[in-house]
C-alpha cells in the first residue's frame, strides 16, 4: 500500500496566459510536475516549435510534464454522427498526441465525447459510444507509436458519457488494452458516485484529476475547500492499490499569488491526509516499517 503519490499541478490555472510565463511561477511554489493544458493562448499544440520551446523550458527548470490534456471544444467530437466531424476530431487528437510526445508525457488525457451535448436518446447514445470506441482504437495505435499513454476522463454527469456505466462500456468495448482512465474527483462527486467510481474503475485508473466543489457546480476548488471527503477518497485509493500521479486541476484565482496559494493549500490537504493514512498503517502493522 502506498500513500506517497506524486502531486502535480495542471497549467490550466493559467490557461489565458503563455505557458512560458507560467512555468517559473509554478516551479517556485514547489511543483516540479505538471499537466500541460491545451489552450491556444497558453500553448497551441498545432505549433510544434512552440511545443518544443515549452518542453525545453520544462526540462531547464528541472520539471516533468506528466500529462497533456487533449483539446476539448464544441467542434471536437469523436462521437459525432457526422463522419467528417469525427475525422476532423481524430485528426486534432493525433496532432495533440504529437505535441504530447514532444513534451515527453506519460499520459494524454481525453474527453470521450462532446462538450455541449447533454443526455441523448438511448439509440443515439449507443451509436455515439460505438463511434468513440472506433476512434479510440485508432488513437491508441498512434499513441503507442509515439511512446505515450492515453487515458479517458469521466465527464460531468449531465453530458453524454457522464455516467460511470458509459465509461466502463467504452473501456470494455475497445480492442486495445492500452487506454486507461483518469478519475476526475470533481466530476465524480457531482455524479454522486465518487467512491463507487474508484472501485469500478480501479483496474483502469492511471491518474487522478483532483479538485473540489460544493456539490452544486464544477467549481474546480482546491482539495479541502469543498464537500469531498478526501481522507475517505485517499483511503479507497490505497485499497485499490492506486500507484499513479495526482494532478491538481484547480481554477485560476484573481491573480497569480492567490492562484498559487490555492494550489499549495490543495497540495497540503492531500499530503496531510496521505500522512494520516501512512501513520494508520504503521500503527496497525509496525513490523512493516522494519
Amino acid at each position: 500500500m502506498t500513500t506517497n503519490w506524486p502531486i502535480g499541478l495542471s497549467t490550466g490555472c493559467f490557461h489565458n496566459r503563455s505557458i512560458l510565463e507560467s512555468l517559473e511561477t509554478i516551479r517556485s511554489s514547489g511543483f516540479s510536475m505538471v499537466e500541460v493544458c491545451f489552450s491556444p493562448e497558453h500553448l497551441d499544440f498545432h505549433n510544434l516549435a512552440a511545443v518544443r520551446e515549452a518542453a525545453s523550458r520544462i526540462d531547464h527548470l528541472g520539471m516533468e510534464a506528466y500529462s497533456f490534456h487533449a483539446p476539448f471544444a464544441r467542434e471536437i467530437d469523436i462521437s459525432s454522427p457526422s463522419p467528417a466531424r469525427r475525422e476532423f476530431s481524430v485528426g486534432e487528437i493525433f496532432r495533440a498526441a504529437e505535441a504530447a510526445s514532444i513534451l515527453g508525457v506519460h499520459e494524454m488525457v481525453i474527453h470521450p465525447g462532446p462538450e455541449e451535448i447533454e443526455m441523448s436518446p438511448p439509440d443515439e447514445r449507443l451509436e455515439r459510444m460505438e463511434h468513440v470506441v472506433a476512434a479510440l482504437d485508432r488513437v491508441a495505435i498512434r499513441c503507442g507509436e509515439l511512446g505515450i499513454g492515453c487515458v479517458l476522463e469521466n465527464k460531468l454527469p449531465h453530458l453524454v458519457f457522464g455516467k460511470i456505466n458509459d465509461i466502463l462500456w467504452i473501456l470494455d468495448a475497445l480492442e486495445t488494452s492500452q487506454i486507461g482512465a483518469c478519475l476526475d474527483t470533481g466530476h465524480a462527486a457531482l455524479s454522486g458516485d465518487l467512491h463507487l467510481m474508484v472501485h469500478k474503475l480501479a483496474p483502469h485508473i492511471r491518474m487522478i484529476h483532483a479538485h473540489d466543489n460544493n456539490g452544486r457546480g464544477d467549481d474546480h476548488s482546491p482539495p479541502g475547500d469543498g464537500k469531498i471527503n478526501w481522507q475517505t477518497f485517499l483511503r479507497e485509493l490505497t485499497h485499490v492499490h492506486f500507484g499513479g500521479a495526482i494532478i491538481l486541476e484547480i481554477a485560476g484565482g484573481p491573480d497569480t499569488v492567490s492562484t498559487m496559494a490555492n494550489a499549495r493549500r490543495g497540495r497540503t490537504c492531500l499530503r496531510r491526509f496521505a500522512r494520516r493514512l501512512a501513520l494508520e498503517r504503521i500503527a496497525r502493522f509496525p513490523e512493516w516499517t522494519g
